[in-house]
């Protein structure tokens, strides 16, 4: 059994729930796309969509529509020059990311599937800090990562592995999304060819923002047909002989030259084979009536709004933007807006110190499983709004004061596709006697430990509100200087369990781990 799987079922078993709860048991497109795979998946026996399964399509959907191929890579000779460039720039630029320190070692496959699980969501700089400090809590870490269903599906995935492969990872891009939960096609193609040196191309955001530069593709990438022709790209292009490298190349070269809004075209090793460049060129040979000259500047030949990889008739040729022409993004719809009333509910803790009150949100739907303030939805009036906040609170913790209830201010929160508004109420419970039973679902914990818990990056905007309303405080200040466990100069239970687990050659057992986690 492979040592680090085993550890990170059993690390996520232990550290799922809050830090008071534990001792007693508790890349962005891709990732979208892949959700959508595998939802597909148990609703239908039918093929996966273009970016969401390993399954060719059929290639009469391709074959139906007219593409150039302008588009495509014409020879080997073009392909190689293509691997040559792009592998050689990434041996000397690329970064040192610590995944990729693993890579071509024991355990390799588990370090690989978690950082692309972590990268799935946000960038690279982001990533860096949350996996060197991966599991120190893990739901409360994964909290500020954001997709936290994709925590979930990666500790499901673990304890297949432990429990029905052996310990063994599936090592085909094929076999990992057929067995593993949550790993979709980029997933399964990134692990395999990074880890296990499968020739697999993969498509993230950043591969696709390079294919489609390189070949002048100006369709939505996110749409069928342009998607089936960036994995068939990416397919052609991937080196045999490295792979991880070449994916990991391409993934860097988007991710830091070929970038969205500010590309360095003169650093980029392909800039000879990019047709976004050649076509920038022509526009300024066509600007300046000296094209006939250069017979070399090439263009494609159904560029007549026949060819459905090109830019669309509807948004022509933008000078000002040069090659950030390519791809052109489809329109996203903005966030629907929801409002709520939280309350944050403190009491006196029966050893000193004040504890606030969190309830578990449901197992499924918008922050999934993670803790929060008792909530309910806004009401159209105030006097509403604190009956229904009052009833919610009196479910949780009891009979209460209903004139100590405060409006402290509100907290706007963005979601990828909700922007919600936070009423912020306050309510202290001072000269009475501590609630200590809740139903379940409910804990009563102290400010340290609501650092640590899994809470939502909205409910600590909501917490700062509440510290800065208090007396004696000043607005957004800390009521109490309190540093979460890992700030401290020695390494907390979680950071050791965390060393020991990316440290090679040592082994931790349940029972060690357990240990720590109490």
């Amino acid at each position: 059994m492979t040592p680090l799987v085993s550890r990170l079922s059993r690390l996520w078993a232990i550290m799922r729930k809050p830090r008071a709860a534990v001792g007693s048991g508790h890349r962005r497109q891709a990732a979208s796309q892949e959700r959508r795979q595998k939802h597909a998946k148990s609703n239908s026996q039918a093929k996966p969509s273009a970016c969401d399964g390993l399954a060719r399509q059929p290639e009469e959907v391709v074959l139906q529509a007219s593409v150039s191929p302008y588009h495509l890579f014409r020879d080997i000779a073009e392909v190689t020059a293509f691997r040559r460039s792009l592998l050689s720039w990434y041996d000397q630029e690329k970064r040192d990311l610590p995944w990729r320190r693993r890579v071509g070692r024991r355990g390799a496959g588990t370090v690989v599937w978690v950082s692309e699980v972590m990268l799935q969501q946000t960038q690279v700089a982001t990533v860096i800090n949350y996996y060197t400090g991966w599991m120190q809590e893990v739901n409360q870490l994964w909290a500020g990562l954001g997709y936290y269903s994709r925590g979930r599906r990666l500790q499901e995935g673990a304890r297949k592995v432990v429990e029905e492969l052996g310990g063994h990872m599936p090592r085909t891009a094929e076999t990992l999304q057929q067995l593993l939960p949550g790993v979709g096609r980029y997933t399964a193609g990134a692990i395999a060819s990074i880890a296990f040196g499968q020739a697999t191309g993969v498509v993230d955001g950043n591969v696709a923002r390079v294919l489609c530069r390189v070949r002048a593709i100006g369709a939505d990438p996110s749409s069928t047909l342009v998607s089936q022709r960036l994995w068939g790209l990416a397919q052609q292009l991937v080196d045999p002989a490295r792979p991880g490298d070449f994916n990991q190349a391409a993934m860097e070269l988007g991710a830091t030259v070929c970038t969205p809004q500010r590309p360095l075209c003169s650093q980029c090793p392909v800039q000879s084979l990019c047709r976004a460049r050649q076509r920038v060129e022509r526009e300024q040979l066509l600007a300046s009536r000296s094209l006939s000259g250069n017979p070399d500047v090439e263009e494609c030949a159904l560029n007549t709004g026949q060819c459905q990889l090109c830019l669309p008739a509807s948004e022509p040729w933008d000078q000002t933007l040069g090659v950030v022409n390519f791809p052109r993004k489809a329109s996203r719809k903005p966030p629907r807006e929801e409002s709520s009333a939280t309350c944050v509910l403190e009491q006196p803790g029966a050893l000193g110190g004040a504890q606030i009150l969190l309830v578990q949100r449901p197992n499924s739907g918008l922050l999934a499983g993670l803790w929060e303030f008792p909530s309910v939805t806004w009401e159209p009036s105030e006097q509403l709004q604190r009956k229904a906040l009052l009833q919610e609170l009196q479910r949780w913790a009891g009979p209460l004061p209903a004139t100590r209830l405060r409006h402290l201010g509100e907290v706007v929160h963005t979601f990828s596709h909700i922007k919600l508004t936070y009423q912020v109420y306050g309510l202290a419970l001072e000269g009475q006697t501590p609630v200590t039973t809740v139903p379940a679902g409910a804990r009563w914990l102290t400010q340290e430990e609501f650092h640590t818990a899994a809470v939502s990056t909205a409910m600590k905007k909501v917490f700062r509100v509440y510290q800065g309303q208090q007396p004696g405080t000043c607005k957004g200040s800390k009521r109490s200087q309190v540093s979460s466990p890992c700030s401290r100069k020695k390494p907390c239970m979680g950071q050791q369990v965390l060393d020991n687990f990316f440290r090679p050659h040592i082994s931790t057992d349940a029972s060690n781990l357990n240990s720590a986690a109490q």
